[in-house]
This record gives C-alpha cells, sequence and structure tokens, in this order.
C-alpha cells in the first residue's frame, strides 16, 4: 500500500460514491454543461486536474482527487466509467496503453495492455483463397477480436501505484450501469447512426436498443445491468475473474456459438505488460510516449527530432512553410512505420535508430525547403542499429507528482458490433490492426509489413500515443487522443503548439490540425486553415484533403508555480476538464 493513502478515501468512496452524480438534479447539470461555451476555456486549479471525453467520467475523477485519492485512482476509476457511459470507445473489451509519471520517484513508466491475436491465429486468417485481404473479416466477426486487456491493464496500475482497491475503484462504474444515467445527444446519434451494424447481433441489439427495437434518446435514463453483474463480479473476484471465471465462460461462450478462435486458455494465459516509454528531448523538454507495440513514441520523437532543427516558432504556427515541414517529417515517419514497427516480443524493432538525432538529421537533410516531396519518392530509412477510429484518451494529474495519460480502444466505433451474451460488453475489433496482408492498407489506410503480420500471442500495433513531456523533472504536459492513424499527428501538434507557439492548453487543443500519413500522398486538413496559407502549399506540390475534424486530445499542462491547466477537446461535445 503506498505512503500516499489517506483513510478519508475508503471511508468516502463508501458512503458517498454511488449518489453524488445519479440524482436527477447532479445529472441535470451535467447534461447542461456541454451547452456551455465556458467549458472550453482553460480549466483552473492548484492541486490537481483531469481531462476526459465524458463529464460524468470527469466528474468522478475529480472527485476521488478531491476526497484524497490520487491521479492513478483517479484514472482508472475513471477508466471503468468510461466503459459503462462510452460504450462506443470506452471499454473492458478492448485494450491500450498507460504513462505513468512519479516525480517522487523519478520514474515514468508505460503499461502495455494491448490486444493479443489468439494462439490458433495464422497469418492469413483474413484473405480469401486468391489470398487477397477481406476487410469485413477482420473487422466485423468473432475472429476480428483480440484478448482483451483494459482489466487486467488497470488493476495493474492500481495495483503498483493506486491507493484505492480495485472494488472502490469500480464502484462508481458499477453504479452507472446498475442505475443508469441521463443518454447525452451524442450517444444517442451514435446509436441510431451504427444501428444497421449493431442490430445484425441479438446480444447488442437488447443491449443498446429499446425491447421494441427503437433507439433511445437524448435525456432517457440507460441502464445496463449484464454489465453492472460482470463489473460486480470483478470486483468481488478481483481482475482474474475476467480471464478465468464466469466472465471468461461467457466470453469463451460467445465465440464457440460462433466460431471465434478465442479460447479460454487464451484468456487465462493474458498479461499485460510494464515496459520503458520513448524517451527524447525537444527544445529543453523531455518527451516520453508509448514503446513499441504503439508506435506512437518511436515516431513523435522522430518527428519532433526533425523539426527541432528549424525555427518553427519564427515560422508562425500553421504558416505554409510550418505545415509544409511537418508534412515532410510526417512522411518519412509513416513510411518507417509501415516497414519497422511490430511487437517488441516478435520482432525486432529499430528503436535506437529511429529516435536518433543523427538519423533525424540525415531525413532532414532530404527535406526541400520549396517544394512537397512526392510519396512516391520516400521510402523507408535505415534507422540502425536495431533493438529490442475510435479510442478514447484521457490525461489526470495531482499535486503530489503523480501523472497519468491514458488511450484506450475497441478501434472501431463499437469495435467488432458484438457485445458478449450475458456480460454486456462489446468486443474489440483490433485484428484488423494487423497487416492482414503485407502492403495492403488497413480501415485507417495504413500500409503494413510483415513486422506487423498476424502469429499466435502476438500483439497488434498500434497508433495510440499517451505522452508525458517534462522539463526539469517535473511534469509539465500530459496529453495523448483519439483518431486512429491521425493520433499520432495530433499528439504532434499539441505538443508543438505548447512548446514552438507558447499556446495555452484550451488553444493548444483547440486550434486546426493537419495530417500527413505517407500515403495516401495528401495533407488532410481540418476547417480554419486559411485559404491563402492553402493556395501556397498547393502550389508547392502538396494535394490538401479537407475532412472532418481530427482526434481528441484531452490535456493538461502544469505551470512552472504549480498551476494546473486543463484542456478539453471541443471536438468531442462530452469532453470536460476540471480543477480542484
Amino acid at each position: 500500500m503506498s505512503s500516499r493513502v489517506r483513510p478519508i478515501v475508503r471511508r468516502w468512496l463508501s458512503i458517498s460514491l454511488s449518489t453524488l452524480y445519479l440524482g436527477a438534479a447532479p445529472l441535470a447539470l451535467a447534461d447542461s454543461a456541454i451547452l456551455e461555451g465556458e467549458r472550453f476555456h482553460p480549466q483552473v486549479g492548484e492541486h490537481g486536474m483531469v481531462a476526459t471525453s465524458h463529464y460524468l467520467a470527469s466528474q468522478i475523477a475529480h472527485d476521488v482527487l478531491a476526497k484524497g485519492g490520487n491521479a492513478v485512482d483517479a484514472a482508472v476509476t475513471a477508466g471503468f466509467a468510461l466503459a459503462v457511459t462510452q460504450p462506443r470507445s470506452g471499454n473492458i473489451g478492448g485494450g491500450g496503453f498507460m504513462l505513468i509519471s512519479d516525480e517522487q520517484r523519478d520514474e515514468v513508466i508505460a503499461i502495455d495492455y494491448r490486444e493479443k491475436a489468439p494462439a490458433a491465429a495464422y497469418a492469413t486468417m483474413f484473405q480469401n483463397d486468391q489470398g487477397e485481404a477481406v476487410p469485413q473479416l477482420s473487422r466485423f466477426t468473432h475472429n476480428a477480436s483480440g484478448v482483451p486487456g483494459t482489466v487486467a491493464g488497470l488493476a495493474l496500475a492500481l495495483d503498483k501505484y493506486g491507493t484505492l482497491s480495485l472494488a472502490e475503484a469500480l464502484a462508481p462504474a458499477i453504479t452507472l450501469a446498475e442505475e443508469g444515467f441521463s443518454v447525452p445527444p451524442r450517444f444517442a446519434e451514435g446509436l441510431e447512426q451504427a444501428q444497421d451494424r449493431l442490430k445484425q447481433w441479438d446480444s447488442t441489439r437488447k443491449v443498446f436498443y429499446k425491447p421494441d427495437g427503437s433507439n433511445y434518446r437524448a435525456g432517457e435514463r440507460f441502464r445496463q445491468p449484464d454489465l453492472a453483474a460482470t463489473l460486480k463480479r470483478i470486483a468481488a473476484k478481483g481482475p482474474r475473474e475476467f480471464y478465468e471465471g464466469e466472465t471468461a465462460r461467457l466470453i469463451s461462450a460467445e465465440m464457440q456459438r460462433h466460431g471465434g478462435l478465442m479460447t479460454a486458455q487464451d484468456l487465462a494465459d493474458y498479461q499485460p505488460r510494464i515496459r520503458q516509454p520513448v524517451h527524447g528531448n525537444y527544445r529543453g523538454y523531455d518527451v516520453y510516449a508509448m514503446s513499441p507495440p504503439s508506435s506512437g513514441g518511436a515516431h513523435i520523437v522522430q518527428m519532433l527530432n526533425i523539426l527541432e532543427g528549424y525555427d518553427i516558432h519564427a515560422m508562425g504556427f500553421n504558416s505554409a512553410r510550418t505545415i509544409h515541414l511537418m508534412a515532410e517529417a510526417m512522411q518519412r515517419a509513416y513510411a518507417d512505420r509501415a516497414k519497422y514497427l511490430g511487437d517488441p516480443d516478435f520482432v525486432d524493432v529499430p528503436l535506437a535508430g529511429l529516435t536518433s538525432p543523427a538519423y533525424a538529421a540525415k531525413l532532414r537533410a532530404e527535406i526541400p525547403l520549396d517544394h512537397a516531396t512526392p510519396s512516391t519518392e520516400i521510402a523507408a530509412g535505415k534507422p540502425l542499429p536495431y533493438e529490442s477510429n475510435e479510442t478514447t484518451h484521457f490525461s489526470i494529474a495531482d499535486d503530489n507528482g503523480l501523472a497519468v495519460s491514458n488511450t484506450y480502444t475497441i478501434n472501431f466505433s463499437y469495435g467488432s458490433g458484438i457485445v458478449v451474451d450475458g456480460a454486456g460488453f462489446l468486443l474489440n475489433n483490433e485484428m484488423d490492426d494487423f497487416s492482414a496482408k503485407p502492403g495492403a492498407p488497413n480501415a485507417y489506410g495504413l500500409i503494413g509489413g510483415e513486422a506487423n503480420k498476424v502469429e499466435p500471442r502476438k500483439r497488434m500495433l498500434s497508433s495510440m500515443t499517451p505522452t508525458i513531456v517534462k522539463k526539469d523533472g517535473k511534469n509539465f504536459l500530459i496529453t495523448g487522443s483519439p483518431g486512429g492513424s491521425r493520433i499520432i499527428t495530433t499528439t504532434l501538434q499539441v505538443v508543438m503548439n505548447v512548446i514552438d507557439h507558447g499556446m495555452n492548453i484550451q488553444s493548444a487543443v483547440s486550434a486546426p490540425r493537419i495530417h500527413h500519413q505517407w500515403l495516401p500522398d495528401e495533407i488532410r486538413i481540418e476547417d480554419g486553415i486559411s485559404p491563402d496559407t492553402q493556395a501556397l502549399l498547393e502550389a508547392m506540390g502538396h494535394t490538401l484533403s479537407q475532412q472532418a475534424a481530427m482526434g481528441a486530445a484531452q490535456s493538461i499542462l502544469i505551470e512552472p508555480d504549480g498551476t494546473f491547466t486543463g484542456g478539453a477537446d471541443p471536438r468531442r461535445s462530452t469532453s470536460s476538464a476540471m480543477g480542484l
């Protein structure tokens, strides 16, 4: 038990937590908050900060901090609450990554709770007889699901750094699932938009739609009794219940009924991993981000190393020259991603080379200042030496030197769309993040190679990039984002907006974003990039594609005087930052 335990925490949780946000008045206030423009001004606090993609999870995490819990207590409690309130992305049927920075111990660790392929998986399982990739197989079937890691990963974080028991951290989620919550507009709209896919499965239809098949509307109460029962079993028996108890039996039975490869043994064998995060330095700031099997950390550091050679501040925020150089750095990083990145337990990832300033200098020398480099002229480099879309991110920091950056997912919005019958949660479709066939793009257009081919018990490559930036040993910026292939570049731009352009955290999160991933050869842009800038970029030879908003970077900035500021990303209507 950590020395940071404060006895008041358990007493308060047992008495008050289940009633704090479920009554009519608190819910009405929470629901109305999403309409207030002031919510997207920086939130300020002196003793802690939370930023999540759902106001109920933010309120829950805030209250854990306010009553004496630490940042990890709040993060794990929020993670389980999001599994109830935001089932399109929050989950216990998926997996993810968590970074924890502890100033007192002077360490940053990475918890890898990414899903794993079943033992019976094989390289060509998502190809037809002609050897062509069949996307439907890796996205909307029972074999689309990897072995879930969320329960094991969150429990590991709590055991190593928290002060609450797992049962206490699960209490708010259990209450929200059992007693229900008021449906926000985004929740209702999402289920309506996905109904053709979700209603194909009886187990999914009976959880997310009314008995007559109609949709829930904003303001109605939504209850999940099967999920509440699952969470209660985990609270009573511990995290292994999910992998070896009744929940595991329900998952195995679901697989057997539909020809899925995942077995009871696959579940029993699952374990999360503690890894060293990727570490780099950018203009005097220490940057820590997730290591493989996430590609995010390697390429965040790689791109920052390239861009550090330019005076980005003098060039200006989202000027044509700044965007050009960012796009050129992005292209080269994503070309390397396609060739080199995979599960480090299965392939040698040239991490030291990819994150080397010398390698960045070589790539920088190849970048023309006045015209675009066609993607056909860019291939993976030689970063020697070798060494071993629908997602949600939240950031939490306390006044005792703990900071948490967590990104987890079930991949697509609502994952595979398949609810485990009787258990009440959606299965992921993360198997689509493998290379179904080397050279074939996945759902996000990302090209994969041999390093990320399907193999038994292997973790699939990810773009999730939980990131913590430190200055002089102190936590400074906690950030990350959902967004599929755009996660890495979204996180990159939040870091640059703060360090290069001196933005406050809300401006850094809200500012218009761009994205280039090598293939397709285009810069994707959000609304807000000026027409003049677009014309200059096109004159340089860039192809621009204006598309929907990218990411939802819930972020925290800790000022040198100890003041916490939080930025809730307006790209998700339920986002919320709360300070003490």
